[in-house]
């Protein structure tokens, strides 16, 4: 699932169940919808998997501001390693084969996050 979430800056939150968790990462811009763009995605805290489903205003402090559901579905997993994700998404608006690739030279927490040609 993907949060929109305008906070300081207006980002997206990509949110992937696994491990009894919600791992996330925050999208600075819009999650790429055509095959050849890459985002950059950094890896965030994880999140209690009840969190799929909030919508609303975050008051004060860390990540104020309105979080939407910009998307929701299924994915099914096909690789996962320490530097690299691929699942194949069904949902209303990413559909199709996505990688999430470690981007070592940017820094630890960061990944490039693409639709697959």
């Amino acid at each position: 699932m993907v949060h929109k979430h305008a906070a300081t800056h207006l980002h997206y939150d990509l949110r992937l169940e696994m491990d009894g968790v919600l791992k996330s990462w925050a999208v600075p811009k819009e999650p790429p919808l055509k095959p050849g763009t890459k985002r950059l995605a950094i890896m965030v805290e994880d999140h209690p998997l009840d969190y799929a489903d909030f919508e609303g205003v975050i008051e004060e402090g860390y990540g104020a501001g309105t979080v939407e559901i910009w998307d929701k579905g299924s994915y099914d997993l096909t690789e996962r390693s320490n530097d690299r994700i691929e699942v194949n998404f069904v949902g209303s608006k990413l559909k199709g084969r996505y990688l999430l690739v470690k981007f070592r030279k940017a820094g630890e927490n960061d990944w490039l996050f693409f639709r697959a040609k």
